[in-house]
């Protein structure tokens, strides 16, 4: 089942790179007392992720802190040195944390599974952006599979 408004976010650890190398990070730490936009996409490098939804949430940043938002998130099936070398190639230091699910645990409690193991890529993340505030869904936005509208920056921050 999908995590829905008004649920709290589950209590798990993902992956940050840091200077040291991969470290835990919980959801409690990523969550509490903060209002957080969290998006979500089926991986690293991939077309749409690198062309437009990663790219328009660094360029979004300052608009989106201006309005409330402590900090932007983006969430993948993808291990911590991938998220952290596509933070990089991306610039999204202080502007996007590049936050790893990589067994997906977290994105199954959340119910956000995309299966792709006939396309050779395993079970991944579906595309989509969420608003929690203080570990608290207020908002969830799904795309269909392959779409790529309602979990854009530009969309998120129109609504908030």
């Amino acid at each position: 089942m999908t995590i829905q408004p008004g649920e709290k976010i589950p209590a798990a650890t993902v992956y940050e790179m840091g200077a040291d190398g991969p470290g835990g990070v919980s959801t409690a730490e990523l969550f509490d007392g903060k209002t957080v936009v969290l998006f979500g996409l089926p991986g690293a490098f991939t077309p749409t992720c690198s062309a437009q939804h990663l790219p328009g949430y660094v360029d979004l940043a300052a608009q989106f802190k201006a309005k409330g938002v402590d900090e932007i998130v983006c969430f993948a099936v993808n291990d911590a040195f991938v998220m952290g070398a596509w933070g990089k190639d991306q610039n999204a230091a202080g502007n996007v944390r590049m936050i790893a699910d990589g067994s997906g645990l977290l994105t199954k409690q959340l119910g956000l599974e995309l299966d792709l193991v006939e396309a050779g890529l395993g079970v991944r993340c579906t595309r989509f952006a969420m608003v929690v505030e203080n570990g608290t869904v207020k908002s969830i936005d799904i795309e269909p599979a392959g779409e790529f509208e309602i979990s854009s920056a530009a969309s998120q921050l129109s609504k908030l």
